[in-house]
C-alpha cells in the first residue's frame, strides 16, 4: 500500500507553491494537467517505501509556465495559475484537504500583504510543460543528479553539513578518550619503572 509524502503549500495571487517532502526520493514523477489535477508518485527509504498523492487544485493552472525543481530532500513545484486570483484553500472548495497537505508558513502571505516572490536563486528548473508534464520521464531521480536540486537552498545543504559534523564529534570524542587514557599508561610506565630502582638501591646496600 502507498503512503502519502507530507505537502505544503502557499500562494500568491498568481501562483502556487508546491512542496513535496520526501527526502531521496527515487523514480520521482510529477504530472500536472491543465484543469488542476497534480499527481506525485516515488519510492523512498531503504525498503524502497512507495509514495504517492494526487491532488485536484482548486482551479485551472498554466502547466507550460509551472516549473519544477528536484532537490536532496524534497520536490518543489512552481504551479502558474490559469487566472490571477487568491484561492480559499489548495484544494476545490467541494473537497477536504488531506491530512498530509500542510501550510508552508516559510512561504505563507496573506492576500493584504503585498508579498513578493520567494528567492529562487541556486535552484535549477525544468519546464513541467515543455517536458509533458514530466509524467513521462524515466524517473525524477537520473533528473535530480543532473541538476543538483535545491542544494542552494538554506538548510538544503545541511545533510553533507551535519555529516562533516558528526564526524567533528566523533574525532572530538576519540581525543578525549585519548587524553582520558594518557595518566593511566603514565601510571604503568612509573610501576614499571620502580622495581629498578629498588633493585639499585638493594645492589648498592651489598656493596656497601
Amino acid at each position: 500500500m502507498s503512503r502519502h509524502p507530507e505537502v505544503r503549500w502557499a500562494q500568491r495571487i498568481d501562483k502556487v507553491y508546491i512542496t513535496v517532502q520526501l527526502p531521496d526520493a527515487k523514480d520521482a514523477k510529477v504530472n500536472l494537467e491543465p484543469d488542476g489535477v497534480f499527481s506525485f508518485s516515488a519510492t523512498a527509504g531503504t525498503d524502497g517505501n512507495s509514495y504517492e498523492s494526487k491532488l485536484d487544485l482548486n482551479d485551472k493552472v498554466n502547466v507550460e509556465a509551472s516549473k519544477i525543481s528536484v532537490g536532496v530532500r524534497s520536490i518543489f513545484c512552481i504551479v502558474e495559475k490559469a487566472e490571477a486570483k487568491w484561492w480559499n484553500k489548495l484544494v476545490r472548495d467541494d473537497q477536504k484537504a488531506p491530512h498530509f497537505v500542510k501550510v508552508d508558513w516559510d512561504k505563507w502571505v496573506d492576500e493584504d500583504d503585498d508579498g513578493a516572490d520567494i528567492n529562487v536563486d541556486g535552484m535549477d528548473f525544468a519546464n513541467m510543460g515543455g517536458m509533458g508534464g514530466l509524467g513521462g520521464m524515466g524517473g525524477m531521480g537520473d533528473l535530480a543528479s543532473m541538476m543538483g536540486g535545491m542544494g542552494g537552498m538554506g538548510g538544503m545543504g545541511m545533510p553533507q553539513g551535519m555529516g562533516g559534523m558528526g564526524m567533528d564529534e566523533f574525532d572530538d570524542e576519540s581525543d578525549e578518550e585519548g587524553e582520558v587514557s594518557k595518566p593511566q599508561d603514565e601510571g604503568k610506565a612509573d610501576a614499571a619503572e620502580k622495581p629498578e630502582e629498588v633493585e639499585a638501591r638493594v645492589d648498592t646496600a651489598q656493596v656497601n
